[in-house]
């Protein structure tokens, strides 16, 4: 009998099989298999770039200064190399950027999925995706010529100097990753099965019980990731922080109503083909974006495995 269903199997997956050789299916899978070893070979090449003129800095400056001392001044007459003032600086302008998303993108991804008519949701969400594509420029210059000032004329007891202004960086980098967020939020919280929703409209639970109580715990290994995401973004943002939040002190500062310089706004104001190559503020720019890839490579781990841990399986 045993023997019966194995011949019937094998000849069922011979006759799955086709007799003539399929040249297309082979010249897609080379395709696609091409594509993927130069994406990997170029992720490679990027990481290479960044940490290969590391081990010469290092001889030339103090890899302890680097990360204990609390002044960055590079190129300066007396030069200091410590990153912790541009660390601090992408810091505050990534947590006053969550502050903002994270609540705005949550609510709006609750309403799209649970509230919000199929006419409105088509509408809205579309409008969403394309506000990701403004381009940042454009936002720094909103925030710079207009959200600083109506703030300042808003709060004026608070201690405003100067131009520019960490925190209003940061509440401009939480506008543009709010379309991020809820986007990616509202695709986790519609993944939930309808037969929890049902569930729990069962026992009598209302909408708004629904959404906190059911849907948000369900789908909240990808709302995680849609936080990831949007601090990723904000870590990377070069051109709203270098308009917006300006150079700063070269000294440690916490103060978000004062500019402080960030690593990218570092990376994109010396990059500018007027340093001489292989000199140490030349290749203080490569330890700079090794840092950040670290940091975002650790902060793309930890999400990881926050998503493992909470993620929920329904079939």
């Amino acid at each position: 009998m045993s023997s019966t269903v194995m011949s019937e199997r094998s000849d069922r997956t011979r006759a799955l099989r086709s007799d003539k050789p399929r040249y297309g299916e082979k010249v897609i899978f080379g395709f696609l298999f091409i594509t993927a070893a130069v994406s990997v070979a170029v992720t490679t090449a990027i990481v290479l770039a960044l940490f290969q003129p590391l081990p010469g800095l290092f001889q030339e400056i103090s890899i302890v200064e680097f990360f204990t001392a609390t002044e960055w001044s590079p190129g300066f007459l007396k030069p200091v190399y410590g990153v912790w003032p541009i660390v601090v600086g992408t810091l505050i302008v990534v947590i006053t950027a969550l502050i903002v998303a994270i609540p705005l993108g949550l609510l709006s991804a609750i309403y799209l999925s649970e509230y919000a008519p199929n006419a409105v949701r088509k509408t809205i969400k579309p409008v969403l995706e394309i506000l990701e594509g403004i381009p940042t420029v454009a936002t720094g210059l909103f925030a710079f010529f207009w959200l600083r000032p109506f703030l300042e004329y808003l709060t004026p007891w608070l201690p405003w100097g100067g131009l520019f202004s960490t925190g209003v960086a940061g509440i401009a980098v939480g506008l543009i990753i709010v379309p991020l967020i809820a986007s990616v939020s509202d695709d986790a919280m519609r993944s939930v099965p309808r037969s929890l929703r049902e569930g729990a409209y069962a026992l009598g639970a209302g909408k708004m019980r629904v959404a906190l109580r059911v849907v948000v715990p369900a789908a909240f290994s990808g709302i995680i990731a849609a936080f990831v995401l949007g601090a990723s973004r904000a870590v990377g943002e070069t051109m709203i922080v270098l308009l917006v939040a300006g150079a700063g002190s070269p000294s440690l500062n916490f103060n978000p109503f004062e500019g402080i310089q960030t690593m990218t706004a570092y990376i994109a104001s010396r990059a500018t083909g007027e340093i001489a190559v292989g000199s140490v503020v030349y290749d203080t720019i490569f330890a700079v974006g090794a840092l950040l890839f670290v940091i975002t490579l650790a902060m793309n781990m930890l999400a990881i495995r926050f998503v493992k841990r909470f993620r929920e399986v329904y079939e």
